[in-house]
């Protein structure tokens, strides 16, 4: 995760800085507004996630305090389960969407890009 750009490059990229790697806590979720989206944001053994924080089942803004297990994210509403690499469910259907995340200086920044409408 970390990254050979500077802070600045990755501004110019648009990537947002969310707050400090220690800021996070193991195994717990945070929500982030980046953009106007909902974020939630887990470190699991030192590695950034960052996953659509709603969750599509009913629309919960929910998923940062679900728990974490076998490499998913557990909506704690209704138990839909989310794989933190790629948002899919176990099934291997849609999810949740995924956000790229970079390392600078213990800093976290995350690319969120607002999802594409088609009518």
């Amino acid at each position: 995760m970390k990254n050979s750009k500077t802070s600045d490059e990755l501004l110019q990229d648009g990537f947002e800085k969310i707050c400090h790697l220690n800021s996070l806590q193991e195994y717990r979720g945070k929500r982030f507004i980046i953009n106007d989206t909902q974020v939630a944001v887990f470190k699991i053994d030192g590695e950034i996630f960052a996953l659509y924080n709603i969750c599509p089942h009913q629309q919960t803004a929910l998923i940062y305090d679900g728990l974490i297990e076998d490499g998913c994210v557990v909506c704690p509403a209704h138990g839909w389960m989310f794989n933190l690499r790629t948002g899919k469910k176990p099934t291997g259907s849609n999810g949740l969407q995924v956000y790229p995340v970079e390392l600078v200086d213990d800093e976290i920044f995350i690319k969120v890009t607002p999802k594409e409408l088609r009518w």
